[in-house]
């Protein structure tokens, strides 16, 4: 067995990367099955059986994987339809409502019209019962276990398929919570059961209620699907390792992910990052923005030295309070609608035409105008070569559907509102770009932009010029570059335990044995999963606050400093990390520091594609021209016919000029009219702004070395 497949499923396309030594690798995409994900999985895998050699049956094929690391959007997509599980929660008495109450803060502050978002659990089955621990955990009410039996009678009669345990301050002893879920195992035995402290054993009522009850009701999804998949999988022959993405950009084992489902909620979109940050490397940067643009969403997702990772954040308004890489997501991909609003001013998504029934270019019913209908009209996309040729767009329907629904309502041809629809959504992409830099302190001007998805490669030379980025690299498998990510995933486990002390008067020794704990914890996940000694790291973070502050810093602490117990250089990696958060430390003013959490993570080392790299070719792409055809061209907003290029016959150094079209089987690649491109020696396409002819030089130089 050799083959490792990573598999992403998205809302629109279901993607597919196949690697085997010795073999150029395998780039596939199928349409999604939303009402089961797992049916495009087989469709995928039986076609890739079927390309590599016309006898080779699915069951040969799956027999000789070796490994399949997946990416599902399930667990995101039931959070956003409000199509999760029938849920419970038992609390402490009195406090039920924190749900409902959140931090308190209202979100929109000069908002008269905001309302506040809908708890997962509604409020009839927000169960208090009566018990209390202090914040250090001493017993100040004893747990009521018949309140507890009579929330568990109440969920019977509603019909409950999954319950959240939270009592306050069980982050410092969690034997009321224990005492309650061996009540729950036993009385509902067929109940998803999630418990506070064995997910989130941290400080903070609501961060710790709320990522609680999101697992409890994604999880039975979850369960449902990995069934589903993993049933599909074995009948067809499957015998190898199935690992899932998580959100953190790690890789869990399928039991790992249904106990823990919501650490699933960004796992589609998780192994952008990593992959990205590979294909700057080849260019000696160890520091990128990554962007994805795929059917239904965008997401942008900042790279220094490693994807930057966040400890709290929110799935469509819910609070999570789980590690994951700082990806910022909108609605704007190849199926986002176009629509006239109130004011009359034409908007893009972020209402999806998704996989069903998709653009009205699909020909599959679809009638509303969507991005990759404008794309159609501008001439980026070749009607008869989508998906290399599988499948063929009606330009007649596209151009129908902008004018009936954008053109005519505001008094504009078909071609300026497809013109009109694509500069929107590329404003909305560069907005999404700034929210991962700029508002974390970022020049975005200082990192490469590595381009991914289907769609992504058309609308990025218009970003990059409202960005002034000079640089961007579009990897050959720009397409399906989250699924790349997956194989690049190594096994990933976070711990946090609260330990509130100053740190110039931390008890050491109990830090140690804290620390101690949860990385023998980690090591024994790791060794479950078959990851030998040799291949398990674990590091350490503290999150820090200056005395009196609400916010914490995250920042990790080295090892050597932590053993030598040297509150010194714990204290200078606080100060650096705050002040290139918000710009300003306390260390002159000899403020007092504050640990709150502690933090491991494990990490098991996995097997990881290598980058092929090609010889120098030269510079003349004239072998790789196809034809030529009209395309629309944004910086002199005019049609003019450029040359078209076969992205998979281009070699390395071939430099084409814009404005020009490359196209593969799976994306299109808008060479602007500012911009030129180069492929490099891995085969991704960098494109550089025309008056920066030294990238040019340095990529070329590069190839001949």
């Amino acid at each position: 067995m050799s083959y490792r497949i990573g598999i992403d499923v998205g809302g629109t396309f279901t993607d597919f990367f196949v690697t085997h030594p010795g073999r150029e690798p395998v780039v596939a995409k199928v349409l999604s099955t939303p009402s089961d994900p797992s049916i495009a999985v087989i469709q995928g895998l039986t076609e890739i059986a079927a390309g590599l050699e016309p006898s080779l049956t699915l069951d040969d094929f799956l027999g000789q994987v070796e490994t399949i690391v997946h990416g599902t959007t399930v667990t995101t997509n039931a959070t956003l339809t409000r199509n999760g599980a029938k849920s419970g929660l038992i609390t402490t008495q009195g406090v039920r409502d924190a749900l409902e109450m959140r931090r308190g803060i209202r979100e929109e502050q000069y908002n008269n019209r905001y309302t506040n978002v809908k708890p997962l659990v509604p409020r009839y089955l927000r169960a208090g019962v009566a018990g209390r621990l202090d914040r250090n955990g001493a017993e100040v009410e004893p747990l009521s276990l018949d309140d507890v039996r009579a929330a568990i009678e109440l969920f019977k009669r509603e019909g409950v398929k999954a319950v959240s345990i939270c009592f306050m301050n069980a982050f410092a002893n969690p034997d009321h919570e224990r005492a309650a879920a061996e009540l729950v195992r036993a009385e509902m035995p067929g109940a998803y059961l999630t418990v506070s402290t064995d997910l989130l054993p941290s400080i903070r009522f609501y961060e710790r209620v709320s990522t609680t009850a999101l697992n409890s009701y994604v999880g039975p999804i979850l369960d449902h699907y990995l069934n589903q998949l993993m049933g599909r999988l074995n009948e067809a022959g499957f015998g190898g390792v199935l690992l899932i993405m998580q959100s953190n950009g790690g890789v869990m084992s399928p039991d790992v992910a249904r106990q823990k489902a919501a650490l699933t909620l960004l796992s589609g979109p998780a192994g952008g990052p990593g992959a990205g940050l590979e294909y700057a490397r080849a260019h000696d940067q160890t520091k990128c923005i990554v962007v994805d643009m795929g059917g239904t969403s965008f997401e942008a997702a900042l790279v220094v030295d490693s994807p930057i990772m966040v400890n709290d954040g929110e799935i469509d308004r819910h609070r999570i309070a789980l590690p994951m890489l700082g990806i910022h997501t909108i609605g704007a991909g190849g199926g986002s609608i176009g629509w006239i609003d109130e004011g009359g001013l034409l908007r893009m998504g972020p209402q999806s035409a998704g996989a069903d029934p998709g653009p009205a270019c699909y020909g599959k019913g679809g009638e509303l105008p969507a991005t990759t209908d404008a794309n159609v009209v501008l001439g980026y996309l070749n009607p008869g070569y989508f998906a290399g040729g599988k499948m063929t767009l009606d330009v007649d329907l596209a151009r129908k559907a902008i004018e009936t629904h954008v053109a005519k309502p505001l008094g504009l041809s078909i071609e300026e509102a497809a013109a009109g629809m694509y500069r929107i959504a590329c404003t909305n992409m560069a907005q999404g770009v700034r929210e991962v830099s700029v508002k974390r302190g970022f020049d975005a001007r200082e990192f490469p932009l590595v381009v991914a998805g289907g769609a992504g490669p058309i609308h990025s030379c218009l970003i990059c010029d409202e960005l002034e980025v000079p640089l961007q690299i579009v990897p050959r498998e720009s397409s399906i570059l989250c699924a790349v990510g997956m194989l690049m995933g190594d096994l990933k486990h976070d711990f946090v335990r609260t330990f509130v002390s100053p740190l110039a008067g931390v008890d050491w020794t109990a830090l140690g044995a804290m620390v101690d704990a949860m990385v023998a914890e980690g090591d024994a996940l790791l060794a479950e999963e078959g990851v030998a000694e040799a291949d398990r790291s674990h590091a350490v973070k503290f999150d820090c606050r200056y005395l009196k502050q609400y916010h914490e810093v995250s920042f990790v602490v080295p090892r050597e400093a932590l053993e030598a117990r040297d509150v010194d250089a714990i204290s200078a990696a606080f100060h650096r990390e705050h002040n290139r958060l918000y710009g300003y430390s306390l260390e002159d003013e000899d403020v007092p520091v504050e640990i709150i959490n502690v933090r491991t993570q494990a990490v098991g080392r996995t097997q990881r594609p290598e980058f092929r790299r090609e010889p120098f070719a030269g510079t003349d792409p004239a072998a790789a021209k196809k034809g030529e055809r009209a395309v629309y061209i944004p910086e002199r907003r005019e049609f003019a016919t450029v040359p078209v290029y076969d992205g998979h016959a281009l070699r390395h150094g071939n430099l084409v000029t814009g404005p020009a079209m490359i196209e593969e089987v799976t994306t299109a690649v808008f060479v602007g009219a500012n911009h030129d491109c180069v492929t490099d020696a891995t085969g991704s396409f960098v494109m550089f702004r025309k008056d920066r002819a030294d990238l040019a030089a340095h990529i070329l130089k590069e190839g001949t070395r």
